[in-house]
């Protein structure tokens, strides 16, 4: 269920974020054509229903989205890959989910969550990182026992061992990502990473 995307363009901007002397303007605007394409690919296999419309000449039966939209940033860092969604799909809805990563001991606590109705639309949880699969199986889980049924994880880097910690605890659940990194440092960040990506973001 990994779907690693494969775009030119993604592999640049890619690039410009690892780099350590990216500027916070230059990586935010990195971060957002990754996340265009991650956004296009994520909702490649949405249902369509039939339509007719009157173009200026004659009706003509074409096709609209037939499922609603849901996109959950975990925050803070996920709000980077929320724009792309608004600016591809105006009628998603967003909902959020807050996990702060205890940079000792690897695992995240719950402070924040504000969903809208999940149930019947396609869900999809996005946070940049994907390092030990913590935030992203406890996003999931709550998402699950909110109703979300068509999920999805959405996710700029993956590290293997998140990818296995959610594949483990959710085997049906597609991840979407722009690159699969080799492995976690003794310190849980994944290498070769990007660093920190919400301070990076914001410039912290």
């Amino acid at each position: 269920m990994l779907h690693v995307l494969r775009h030119p363009l993604a592999a640049h901007a890619l690039t410009q974020l690892r780099a350590v002397d990216t500027p916070p303007a230059a990586f935010r605007a990195f971060a957002h054509q990754v996340g265009l394409l991650l956004a296009l690919e994520s909702t490649r296999d949405l249902p369509l229903r039939p339509h007719t419309v009157h173009t200026p000449l004659e009706p003509h039966l074409g096709d609209v989205l037939a499922q609603g939209l849901v996109v959950v940033p975990i925050l803070r860092a996920g709000l980077g890959l929320v724009q792309p969604y608004l600016d591809l799909f105006p009628e998603v809805s967003v909902g959020y989910v807050g996990l702060e990563r205890d940079h000792q001991s690897a695992v995240a606590r719950s402070y924040y969550c504000k969903l809208p109705p999940l149930a019947g639309r396609r869900v999809l949880c996005v946070d940049p990182m994907l390092a030990t699969g913590g935030s992203a199986v406890q996003a999931l889980d709550l998402l699950r026992e909110q109703g979300a049924q068509d999920l999805a994880l959405v996710v700029l880097v993956a590290a293997p061992e998140g990818v296995a910690a959610v594949a483990a605890r959710h085997p049906k659940v597609p991840v979407f990502t722009a690159a699969l990194d080799r492995e976690l440092n003794a310190r849980k960040y994944i290498l070769p990473g990007l660093g920190d990506f919400g301070d990076r973001l914001y410039g912290t």
